[in-house]
């Protein structure tokens, strides 16, 4: 009994530890973005102002950022979702001869980092004159997350039964229609799912924009980022505690809409016919 109680204390402690781990920076990071004069340490404002929003705000260079930002994940999140729907589709609902080989390079394409592959595709961006596209940028990140994508699809559009489909195709429908109106709304968990992680990933990539993109001006927020950081240890950590806080935002709102959806997805999973 007493060893038990060991283990459970130990237990506690350990997720005592990584949720303080995670809550301490977010704690600085509001208490500072409303500090006029924050520093590295977690501390209560003397006085409390948003005058470190309305600087990070008022910068034209920080809102182009967050919008590149917004065009780079939304666009790379739509069109891995589309495009996985399209892909999971066969490999769910029909059989192939070289289907579990394909899925096994899917799956060992998804542990591929994408550092590994930065140089070659930089070389072939060069090649085709694509470097600084914001356009092409989207394009890369969006075959990058696509095995990822079809993977974790493909498992979800599993789930869904296959006697719902062939009960719309006896009464005419065609396989898109069945597709459209049947499968895509059960998989609405999988679909969100899959969008808000490709989002977010997107969201915080600084490596693959910063070698993509060079001009200043289609830069996106993961990069510009660091801009606060001065080049002789200065730090406005005010700004950055603001920007962070206001970067973190787009996530989460996607996260909280998304959640209306989530509990609709498999409201349907009874409904096969006898």
């Amino acid at each position: 009994m007493v060893k038990h109680g060991l283990q459970r204390k130990i237990q506690y402690g350990i997720l005592v530890f990584l949720g303080l781990s995670f809550l301490l920076p977010l704690l600085w990071i509001i208490l500072a973005s409303f500090d006029p004069n924050a520093q590295q340490g977690i501390k209560m404002p003397s006085t409390w102002t948003i005058q470190n929003f309305k600087d990070v705000l008022g910068d034209s260079s920080n809102l182009r950022s967050f919008g590149v930002g917004l065009i780079l994940s939304g666009g790379q999140a739509i069109l891995v979702v589309l495009v996985s729907v399209l892909a999971a589709y066969p490999l769910s609902r029909y059989e192939m001869r070289f289907k579990k080989s394909f899925l096994l390079s899917i799956l060992f394409m998804t542990a591929l980092p994408i550092t590994a592959v930065m140089v070659p595709v930089f070389q072939m961006f060069l090649f085709f004159k694509m470097q600084n596209s914001i356009i092409a940028t989207m394009l890369f990140l969006t075959a990058s997350s696509l095995p990822y994508g079809i993977w974790m699809m493909k498992n979800f559009m599993d789930s869904v039964p296959i006697d719902l489909e062939e009960s719309a195709w006896i009464d005419g429908a065609s396989v898109w229609n069945g597709l459209r109106r049947i499968v895509a709304p059960l998989m609405l968990p999988g679909i969100a799912t899959i969008a808000i992680f490709t989002f977010s990933g997107s969201w915080g990539n600084f490596f693959v924009p910063y070698i993509l993109l060079q001009t200043p001006e289609k830069l996106p927020a993961s990069v510009t980022i660091y801009q606060f950081f001065g080049s002789h240890g200065m730090v406005e950590y005010g700004r950055l505690a603001a920007f962070s806080l206001l970067y973190t935002m787009p996530s989460v709102v996607l996260y909280i809409f998304s959640q209306r959806y989530m509990s609709k997805g498999f409201s349907m999973g009874g409904a096969t016919k006898g």
